[in-house]
């Protein structure tokens, strides 16, 4: 299928050279009528006479392919272009045949054996819940406005999610010494579209576009000093965030921080189809 493409593209550039340049289109005209007529005279005139019309078709034909071949070659680098841009996409199908960039699969890479033993095992509990007071100071209002009316409800998120994130929280403290802090789990459709409406720089998703609709997202900061630590401008956050990111993956969860709109704190655990499921059942 492939090798057929070039040749679908060779006539589509022949097609369009036929329409868009009156003097190669005249010659090719010429050259048909002269074969037409050719064939006409040699059908009536016997076969005595074949010789010649295959003659006056051949000489036909030379004038016309001579046409063709000047124009060409007035036109070679439009033409040598042309074919470059045509053909390219043809060539780079070929070449990546059987590279796996074009396969899709649905199925998600789950963490390792020695991560899914752990998820299928103990049932971790959350940690206590940080004092109100500690989402709305100065700093963390300057990164995450309105984070006060967040919910921080552990019973609301997915219970694989939860459980995976709870993972996430125990090797940071235990491997990286980092008390990590949920600041934001499910999160309402009417809190997603009010977080929308104040900028792409909070979020660009509105409602039933994200996976806090369903329990399935969450953001997280650092605890440290009895205060709430989120800023990336602080370089031991910001290299918490690293590990955080890293440690995510390793449960089996999205990092934010790979995103091209970056959002270190945040993980998801993409299941395939919930998001659509849900908004549907929500409409």
């Amino acid at each position: 299928m492939l090798l057929l493409l070039p040749l679908y593209f060779l006539l589509a550039v022949g097609v369009s050279a036929l329409l868009f340049f009156p003097a190669l289109r005249q010659g090719a005209v010429r050259g048909l009528r002269a074969c037409a007529q050719g064939v006409a005279r040699g059908a009536t005139r016997g076969a005595s006479h074949a010789g010649g019309a295959v003659g006056g078709t051949a000489g036909a034909l030379h004038s016309g392919v001579k046409t063709s071949a000047g124009w060409v070659a007035r036109h070679r680098w439009q033409v040598a272009i042309g074919l470059a841009i045509v053909l390219l996409p043809s060539l780079f199908a070929f070449v990546m045949r059987h590279n796996h960039t074009f396969i899709y699969s649905p199925q998600m890479t789950g963490p390792d054996r020695r991560i899914q033993a752990l998820l299928e095992g103990e049932r971790l509990a959350p940690p206590a819940p940080l004092p109100p007071d500690a989402f709305t100071t100065r700093e963390v209002e300057l990164v995450r406005p309105k984070l006060g009316g967040a919910s921080r409800n552990w019973d609301l998120l997915d219970a694989d999610f939860r459980q995976r994130l709870l993972l996430a929280y125990r090797i940071m403290r235990e491997q990286h010494g980092y008390e990590m802090a949920l600041i934001e789990g499910y999160r309402s459709p009417q809190r997603q579209e009010e977080l929308a409406g104040m900028g792409t720089h909070v979020t660009n998703a509105g409602a039933f576009q994200s996976y806090h609709q369903y329990g399935l997202a969450a953001d997280s900061a650092f605890y440290r000093d009895g205060k709430i630590v989120i800023s990336e401008k602080d370089p031991w956050a910001m290299r918490g965030y690293e590990l955080f990111g890293q440690t995510a993956e390793l449960v089996g969860l999205t990092w934010g921080g790979r995103w091209k709109m970056m959002d270190f704190g945040h993980v998801e655990l993409r299941r395939p189809g919930a998001m659509q499921r849900a908004g549907d059942t929500a409409k």
